[in-house]
């Protein structure tokens, strides 16, 4: 079963936004980490962010959840607010 690890945060401007995409679309990812589905949503008028991090299970959760938590604050988007996990009860594509 996946599992999401869904990551709130706060004081997010749109230059870190566009950092975080930029880095994301040239695959930039840290070392170990194991393989991700990440979407980002971003409130620009509120300035705060929602990362949903989706992995194919309970190990491979574990090795990126230490990898993410162990992320100095530059390479986030904003302030880490929250931290939460979720059993992906259903999915949809396309």
């Amino acid at each position: 079963m996946a599992i999401a690890r869904v990551v709130t945060f706060d004081d997010v401007d749109a230059s870190r936004m566009t950092d975080l995409q930029q880095r994301m679309e040239q695959g930039d990812r840290p070392d170990g980490m194991p393989p991700v589905e990440v979407i980002v949503l971003h409130d620009t008028d509120e300035r705060r962010a929602m990362v949903v991090q989706l992995f194919a299970n309970e190990d491979d959760y574990r090795r990126g959840e230490a990898i993410f938590a162990a992320m100095p604050a530059d390479d986030t988007p904003g302030r880490r607010a929250a931290v939460s996990r979720y059993a992906v009860a259903a999915r949809m594509q396309g």
